[in-house]
């Protein structure tokens, strides 16, 4: 590829007249500007676009950290982010922290990788981003982000209790609501719940959603009905058998790896989905829809909150958010996906 002084040389003019010519300056004849066009083609010039950022302090690239790829909702965010940045020609630039990996999801309660997170962020600051997403494996409060970062940050898939960096979520609790409604709908009132593990903010909102969704059809709240799990198939499997104790006629999962326990210890003891029980899921893992019956669940929005990330990072750049005031939290709705897990006992049908 030629320089545009190779393209200077081979025209006989000055380098600043290519240089003028190649940025769409005014100046030269009309003969000479076609003359330049023509003779770059030729030549295969390419701008450096390196270069023209640094002297514009413009670079149109932003630095996303992801905390693990294996962790099967941080791809989709990142397609999401991706997405919108190519809507605006900006480029991202993806670091994996492989966490997972390293730890397992014993990191989720710890701090010590936080100066970890602090150096991608440093060098990401010393390449001129004009920006960092953060993406998380699952929704939990992170203080891994410099609150005097020079630059805009942007959470997406957790919490920053931040007043400077923006946070986006879930809407789990109103896609939890949603889900218990449609079983109500369907007649049941005995539904019961295998939640994930207790200090998950999933956990807590899903079951909010679930409260409110019991309350607003005026159904008692009972926690004999609730029984905690850990996200697990096995503790999806171990937990049904008590809450058929407690003649549930739907069971909530709060993700569809404990729906598949649950399908599994419901398959030895003889008891038809959805026949004999109603089941639902949460997530809408690929496997969801292989179970069979194929599981009723709710789809995690999870391209749409990197795509809000990054809608959010540009207007951080644009001036449109003020930080500083309250915490910024933008909430991301989720879908519900009706399959043939779930049986009509006496409800409206519609």
């Amino acid at each position: 590829m030629a320089t545009i002084k190779e393209i200077a040389k081979k025209c006989g003019v000055s380098a600043a007249t290519v240089s003028n010519i190649l940025n769409g300056k005014p100046g030269a004849s009309e003969a000479t500007r076609e003359m330049v066009l023509k003779t770059a083609e030729k030549m295969e010039y390419m701008p450096s676009y390196v270069a023209k950022s640094l002297k514009t302090k413009n670079t149109r690239n932003i630095g996303v950290i992801a905390e693990d790829m294996t962790i099967f909702s941080i791809p989709d965010i990142i397609d999401g982010i991706t997405e919108y940045c190519e809507k605006v020609d900006y480029k991202i630039l993806l670091t994996n922290l492989r966490l997972y990996k390293k730890y397992n999801d014993r990191y989720y309660h710890r701090e010590d990788y936080f100066g970890t997170v602090k150096q991608e962020v440093k060098k990401f600051v010393a390449m001129q981003t004009e920006g960092i997403i953060y993406v998380t494996a699952h929704e939990r409060i992170m203080h891994c982000i410099p609150e005097d970062l020079p630059i805009p940050a942007v959470m997406a898939y957790g919490y920053t209790e931040s007043r400077k960096v923006p946070s986006v979520v879930v809407d789990d609790q109103d896609g939890a609501y949603g889900l218990i409604h449609y079983l109500i709908e369907k007649g049941h009132r005995r539904i019961g719940v295998i939640s994930g593990k207790p200090d998950s903010i999933h956990t807590q909102d899903r079951l909010l959603g679930y409260q409110k969704a019991l309350r607003d059809s005026q159904i008692i709240y009972d926690p004999e009905l609730v029984c905690c799990g850990d996200w697990t198939r096995e503790s999806g499997y171990q937990c049904v058998e008590k809450l058929l104790k407690q003649d549930v006629t739907a069971v909530f999962c709060m993700n569809d790896l404990m729906a598949g326990g649950v399908y599994d210890r419901t398959d030895e003891l003889g008891i038809r989905i959805p026949d004999d029980l109603s089941v639902v899921g949460y997530d809408n893992r690929e496997l969801s829809s292989y179970y069979k019956p194929p599981l009723t669940t709710i789809e995690l929005p999870l391209h749409d909150i990197g795509y809000r990330a990054a809608e959010v990072m540009m207007e951080l750049l644009a001036g449109g958010i003020k930080t500083g005031g309250r915490e910024l939290i933008y909430q991301v709705p989720c879908s519900k996906l009706i399959r043939q897990s779930v049986k009509n006992i006496g409800g409206i049908e519609k």
